[in-house]
Formats: C-alpha cells, sequence, structure tokens
C-alpha cells in the first residue's frame, strides 16, 4: 500500500530565477495541456513544482551513529560538487578542451545541490561571462530552458547528409575552452549543432537527479531481479529487463538508460565526458566522436593544458585531513552515496492545499491502473553496508524497478548504451517529482500531464497504462496529478 502524504501548513514561497518564477512555472505547466473526459468539461491540470521545505539535499548519514566520520566526507564532496572548474593556473585544474559545464552543481542545482536542472540555465550565460568565450550558445540552450547535453544519433557522411547506418551516440560537448585566457593556444571547433537541427540528427539529456542513489546503488542483484519476476505479472504488455555491466555482468543501474554500475563509475564518466577532465577512472582526454571516427583525435595544443600531466583528478597522498586525500570523483560519489532521498509532502494547487485524501486516492488509482508496475512504489530492502548504517537494510522507496523499457517511438532516442536499445530507458525514480521542473529524458516538457501521455506511441510498453489513465475521470486524473507532486 502506498502511505498517504500527510497535510502540514505550507508557507509557499515563490523563488524567482532569471525572469521565470516557480509559479509561473506550475501556472504554464498547468494551463498548457488538457487531458481526460474526452476533452469535455473541467480538466486535469499539473499542480506544478512544490515550492515548500521538504529538507531536501540533507544527508542519509545519521550524527549520532557515524563511528568512522563518513558525516565529514559527504561534506567535502558537496563542496567540491560546488567547485567552479577552471582549465590552468589554479587548484582545480583540468577544464576542458571540451565541456558542457564548469561545476557539477550548475547541473545538479534543484531543488537543492543533487537534484536536476534549475529554472535559470547557467549555460546560457558561459559565453558572455567568459566561460566560454569563443563558443557560440546553440539554440537549443535557452536562459530558462532546461540544462542539456546534446547527442548526434547517426555520423554525418563527408557530404553533409545523415549516415543512418553508422551509429554514433556520443556526446557533443557545447563549449570550448578556445579564447580563455587559461587555455593557452588551444582552438577547437564546436560541433555542428545548426546542421545536426536542419538534419533531425540531434538529441538531448537533462542531468538526473542523484538523490538517495546511494540506497540504489546497495540494492543486490538478487533483490532486483525478484522485484522483476513480481512486476512480470502483469496485464499491462509490460515486460523490462535489465542493463548489465560489461565488466562483470552485474546489473547496471545510473543514467538514463542505467548504462552506469556504480556511482565511482558515474561520477568519473561526468567529470570526463561533461567537463572534460581526466581522472583515475577515465584517464585520458576524450576526443568528440567525430575526431574519434576520423582517426585525428584532438590536436597537440590542445592536450595536458593543465600542464601537470594525467589524471587531472587524482588522489592526494599527503594532504590532510583525511578527506582530502581523496580525489574528485571518489568525494562526488561519497556526496551521492550519502545524500538522502527525497521527502514527499503536501501539495499546493491553485494556493489551496489538497486534501490528503484526495493524494491517498491517486496514490492507489496510480497503482491499479498500471504505473506501478515499472515506478515500483518499493524495490525492497539494501543489502548490509560497510559505509554507515543508514545505508543498510533500508527501504528503497524509489518509485522504479531500475529496469529499463522499451517506450516506443514517441521518447526513442536512437542511441544505444550498454544492452539499452534506442527506445529503451531505465524507469525513472519519481522520488522528489514534486520538486522537478524538465520532465522527462530530454526536458522536452514542465507539465505532467504531457509527460504522462508522452508515454504512449508505437512499441511503448506503457501504451495500455496510458489508455488507462486516459479512461479515467478527470477527477481521478487530478488525483493522480496531486499524488505525483506529493513525491
Amino acid at each position: 500500500m502506498i502511505k498517504p502524504a500527510t497535510i502540514t501548513a505550507v508557507l509557499v514561497v515563490v523563488l524567482s530565477l532569471a525572469g521565470m518564477t516557480l509559479a509561473q512555472i506550475a501556472r504554464t505547466a498547468s494551463g498548457n495541456h488538457h487531458g481526460g473526459s474526452g476533452g469535455q468539461g473541467p480538466q486535469a491540470v499539473d499542480p506544478g513544482v512544490q515550492t515548500s521545505s521538504r529538507g531536501t539535499g540533507g544527508t542519509i548519514v545519521n550524527p549520532n551513529d557515524d563511528p568512522t566520520g563518513y558525516g565529514t566526507f559527504f561534506d567535502d564532496g558537496l563542496s567540491r560538487f560546488k567547485t567552479v572548474e577552471t582549465v590552468s593556473n589554479s587548484a582545480n585544474t583540468g577544464l576542458g578542451p571540451r565541456f558542457n559545464s564548469n561545476q557539477c552543481s550548475s547541473c545538479h542545482a534543484f531543488p537543492a545541490v543533487g537534484g536536476s536542472g534549475a529554472a535559470a540555465n547557467p549555460q546560457f550565460q558561459f559565453v558572455s561571462d567568459g566561460v566560454a568565450p569563443d563558443s557560440a550558445t546553440p539554440s537549443f540552450i535557452t536562459a530558462n530552458g532546461p540544462t542539456r547535453e546534446a547527442r548526434f544519433p547517426f555520423f554525418f557522411n563527408s557530404n553533409g547528409t545523415v549516415n543512418t547506418s553508422a551509429p554514433n551516440g556520443g556526446v557533443e560537448d557545447l563549449f570550448t575552452v578556445t579564447g580563455r585566457p587559461d587555455a593557452g593556444s588551444c582552438s577547437l571547433r564546436q560541433p555542428p549543432f545548426a546542421q545536426a537541427l536542419a538534419a533531425n540528427n540531434v538529441i538531448f539529456r537533462i542531468p538526473t537527479p542523484v538523490f538517495g542513489a546511494g540506497l540504489i546503488e546497495n540494492l543486490d542483484d538478487s533483490t532486483l531481479l525478484k522485484n522483476r519476476l513480481n512486476n512480470l505479472q502483469n496485464q499491462f504488455g509490460i515486460a523490462g529487463s535489465f542493463n548489465h555491466n560489461g565488466n562483470d555482468g552485474t546489473i547496471s543501474r545510473f543514467g538514463w538508460k542505467a548504462q552506469n554500475k556504480s556511482l565511482q563509475i558515474f561520477a568519473g564518466e561526468a567529470y570526463n565526458v561533461e567537463m572534460g577532465i581526466t581522472n583515475e577512472n577515465f584517464p585520458t582526454e576524450r576526443p568528440l566522436p567525430e575526431e574519434d571516427q576520423l582517426g585525428t583525435g584532438l590536436p597537440e595544443n590542445c592536450l595536458n593544458l593543465g600542464g601537470e600531466g594525467y589524471p587531472e583528478d587524482e588522489i592526494n597522498p599527503q594532504a590532510s585531513p583525511n578527506t582530502k586525500v581523496l580525489d574528485d570523483v571518489s568525494a562526488f560519489a561519497n556526496f551521492m552515496r550519502f545524500l538522502a532521498p527525497p521527502d514527499p509532502g503536501s501539495v499546493v494547487a491553485n494556493g489551496q492545499a489538497v486534501a490528503a485524501s484526495t493524494i491517498s486516492q491517486g496514490g492507489a488509482l496510480f497503482s491499479s491502473i498500471g504505473c506501478a508496475t515499472c515506478h515500483n512504489a518499493t524495490l525492497g530492502k539494501t543489502q548490509p553496508s560497510g559505509f554507515v548504517s543508514s545505508l543498510s537494510n533500508a527501504t528503497v522507496n524509489a518509485f522504479s524497478d531500475i529496469e529499463i523499457h522499451h517506450m516506443g517511438t514517441g521518447l526513442a532516442d536512437n542511441v544505444s548504451q550498454g544492452t539499452a536499445g534506442g527506445d529503451q530507458f531505465r524507469t525513472a525514480p519519481l522520488w522528489g517529482l514534486g520538486q522537478r521542473i524538465f520532465l522527462l529524458h530530454d526536458g522536452r516538457t514542465t507539465n505532467l500531464v504531457t509527460a504522462i501521455e508522452d508515454h504512449a506511441s508505437t512499441g511503448s510498453e506503457a501504451t495500455t497504462v496510458i489508455q488507462n489513465f486516459n479512461s479515467l475521470s478527470t477527477a481521478q486524473q487530478q488525483a493522480v496529478l496531486d499524488f505525483l507532486r506529493s513525491l
């Protein structure tokens, strides 16, 4: 059974962010899509982003039960997560040659550090602020749009046409260090984003929230496998499978396609791909997919820009205190590992608190129409943890099965990662959804109704479930939406 959210007195705080407040976003989300009742009469609407404090962003480490001092490692990881990286001439060298951001927390920003993109996209200011002075801001990066990375599903032919026989799928970093005073003579072109947009050969990803990630990491494979067997007993046409680590064959679980096995790998890949910083997990500079395909790699004057050799992020054995010995990637992993899961909360719609009974009804409907077949309210309990007791035998109320599912032509991005194909995605954990702005893997909408409807398309395992949602009365649909914003 899904527990009803407890209604408490709520102080609605409107947060102004770069010309668009969360209240404005909520009104936009509530008014730009209709659902249910065949278009007749009142329509169910997304209550919008919830702005009341839910205590998000704290640590799962209990300070009264932390004999090994992991709370200090969480604090140190949080500090490094917020550090602005530079190319050279700094203690935080290594940025570039290409990058999507210069700070972990600029992407994982809302509603607290560790979340997803904020209403004000910091990438929009990188050119004017001198972070990427000789780059051009791609047209799909806007002031109040989602924080994004871009990928080209296919390589281009020499004549500029798309070669659908040559899968690409790698990240095409948005900016270069060219023109920065700390970048020397390194001169690089940006990927051909305008060409890719014109050819419909570009897809986007937004940052995944990492709240509660340590609990997901600490689920053993047997728990996930037993959970899948239970999920298969459904009447909705839902199957699902797992992505697997190519090295040891165990279930991988992080990223939009569950392509990363651990938080250490997840952090190391992001440091290298999103910021261009080499590390002990990924110790070499990363060319663009095209530079790799053409056999050119990066030009020599864009290598070792920090001047200290590789990897640029490494352990610091002579540092003090103990937390400073760790490399950045290990510190990032600890921050995410010890980041508490989001708490559910009350819901305010149009200035009025939604009744607890409505949220409870919405939770029951969410389950009965089939949503919970993939978005499992709980995944079971974690295995014993060698880190802290709060990660041991803990119930993981993530509203996910960590499986990858075929989501059909409407959501397909034609990018394969591990065993996940072009239309397969990990069931996104829904805990924290009440305070999430941009939705789906590419941030295409801020509206829960649109996000729900986009689950249905040719080849999607969710189509029957969405038909069930559309068959609900307007009041029932509204209860489901209210329940989702309580998470």
